[in-house]
């Protein structure tokens, strides 16, 4: 999945006319470790920028466009002695497959049954645990191997029809798949291109510089666009290459440190707080809501506490990474004094601003005062949502077949529901309040305070996180079971369920398969594999020092404590 996520990557980059990657040396890809929960495909919405937008800065003459490119020698060979190349296997991975069924069977058949949970609540959490550690172990792409344990939990009758099909209509869900729409139609009118080369212009004299005003374009953008891996791949990577390029930083060479690779991890560390800021600007943030939500913890006029609560720590955060990165991380270049020139007759070239990006201004203004004000108007946020897509349809921003080539959020709307279904369903059944009270009684034993016990939870969930390479995958498979663990230790509620999910933004940028915006920002060969892992732990303490000292402070202040 790595691989295939930065070799498109780089496809997609190669095609724009921002920039020629004719001389481009790739460098050898390390694997993912073998037990990553695989994320679907990345969202397509953010292509239409590299064969849209127009450049940031010309391509330098060593990477003109007129240069020859060196092809392969071919060499002849005899219809004889040529065989076709093997296909690809077919079907399920047989070990992946075999791991994962067994992990169920012996849950239920050697695992002896507690005497708290029912037997239909035992054998669903046999069919769960096999769902997820195929998604960990992948003998199939995602949505078929949920679509299997889905059918599984019907056949086995654990499950009814209606009920196994449940959270197909779940609002939360429909956010998340509309939001991909959304996403499409900022890249498709170039409006989010536009506003960051604004910043640039504004702030873009140094490196520094530069990064301030990606990092404050971008928490712009967020509230509007609510999938990080498209702003990431549709936004601001062409903008960094165009912007490196120009300045004679080339990816997979050891030009990279002169701009790129600063840039690059500025840009993929700032996007965590940035997601984590919004209530809309990340899908994965409206579902952990809707989960505590069954766990009885309601968050009244959602956006707004949302915002409220994480303004602090993120706003703190967004300003230290970039002056952070650049003492552990410094980039070889220091100055761009120009920049704001180029950014300036980059605009020149994109003209006025086009009706089309006016209807997206518009109807974004309106989804997100519907956001904030839907409560106290008696809108929910998914309405709000439609009425925004339907605009955008009526008036030509996005026709239908941009919705129906957004492939990815078909497939998210099939593998997300069927886990978010299962995770309901083990919740009415009784096993994620087994489990937590579990957790609970050994968390007891140690006589750990609840605020103790927060720091242990979150910790774990954070780290857990090692093992998985999509944020919202993680969030279907454990939110639920550590949220109950919270509330059975004594943790505030409300608490409980925003520190978790703002906790689920900062681990996206751990590693290099940990979201979808890790895998375009690594795969555009700015940025060596050990220094992703590295820089990734240690913004990650970083980050976890500022949300825990400002974050302590400022919710007592709001009172969630």
């Amino acid at each position: 999945m790595l691989q295939a996520c930065r070799s498109f990557a780089l496809h997609t980059l190669s095609t724009s006319n921002s920039f020629s990657l004719l001389h481009h040396r790739s460098r050898p890809i390390s694997k993912s470790p073998p037990f990553i929960l695989h994320s679907p495909a990345l969202p397509r919405s953010f292509r239409a920028t590299v064969r849209s937008s127009s450049p940031l800065f010309p391509p330098s003459p060593k990477l003109s466009l007129c240069s020859k490119p060196r092809l392969p020698p071919i060499h002849a060979s005899s219809s004889s002695t040529h065989s076709p190349s093997p296909l690809p296997p077919q079907g399920a991975k047989p070990i992946p497959f075999l791991i994962s069924i067994s992990i169920g069977l012996i849950v239920q058949f050697l695992v002896p049954k507690p005497p708290e949970v029912s037997p239909q609540g035992w054998q669903l959490l046999s069919i769960f645990l096999s769902t997820i550690a195929g998604l960990v172990l992948s003998p199939l792409p995602v949505g078929a191997w949920a679509f299997l344990g889905l059918t599984a939990s019907i056949v086995t009758k654990t499950l009814s029809f209606s009920a196994a099909f449940s959270a197909f209509t779940n609002e939360v869900i429909w956010l998340i798949v509309i939001s991909f729409f959304f996403a499409r139609g900022f890249v498709k009118t170039g409006l989010g291109d536009r506003i960051a080369t604004y910043f640039i212009k504004w702030l873009g004299k140094s490196t520094l510089g530069l990064s301030y005003g990606l990092t404050i374009s971008e928490a712009l953008i967020a509230p509007a666009m609510p999938s990080t891996t498209a702003r990431a791949g549709g936004v601001f990577l062409p903008i960094i290459k165009s912007l490196s390029l120009s300045a004679g930083s080339k990816p997979g060479d050891p030009s990279a440190k002169k701009l790129g690779s600063y840039l690059i991890q500025s840009q993929f560390q700032a996007a965590s707080n940035s997601s984590a800021l919004f209530l809309t600007a990340a899908a994965q943030n409206l579902l952990c809501l809707k989960l505590a939500e069954e766990l009885g913890v309601i968050v009244s006029s959602p956006w707004v506490s949302w915002f409220k609560a994480a303004s602090l720590p993120a706003l703190v955060a967004l300003l230290a990474t970039p002056l952070v990165l650049y003492k552990l991380y410094p980039p070889e270049t220091k100055d761009t004094p120009d920049a704001p020139a180029m950014a300036a007759k980059k605009l020149g070239h994109m003209g006025p601003v086009t009706r089309h990006e006016w209807v997206m201004v518009g109807t974004m203004l309106l989804a997100v005062s519907l956001w904030v004000f839907g409560d106290a108007l008696g809108i929910a946020s998914v309405v709000a949502a439609m009425i925004g897509l339907s605009i955008l349809l009526l008036l030509g921003v996005l026709d239908w077949d941009d919705c129906l080539s957004e492939k990815s959020a078909w497939d998210t709307l099939a593998w997300f529901a069927v886990l978010v279904g299962m995770a309901g369903q083990l919740t009415n059944l009784g096993v994620v309040t087994w489990m937590s009270d579990c957790v609970a009684k050994s968390l007891q034993s140690f006589s750990l305070s609840w605020p103790a016990a927060l720091g242990v939870l979150q910790a774990s969930y954070f780290f857990i996180h090692y093992l998985f390479a999509s944020q919202t995958g993680h969030v279907g498979a454990l939110y639920s079971a550590f949220l109950a663990m919270h509330l059975a230790a004594g943790v505030p509620g409300v608490l409980a369920a925003l520190a978790l999910a703002y906790n689920t933004n900062l681990f996206g940028a751990l590693t290099h398969y940990s979201s979808g915006q890790a895998a375009v920002y690594y795969g555009a060969g700015y940025v060596d594999l050990p220094d992703v892992f590295k820089i990734g732990f240690v913004m990650a303490l970083v980050n976890a020092i500022i949300w825990v000292v400002v974050g302590a402070f400022w919710w007592k202040f709001l009172g969630l404590y």
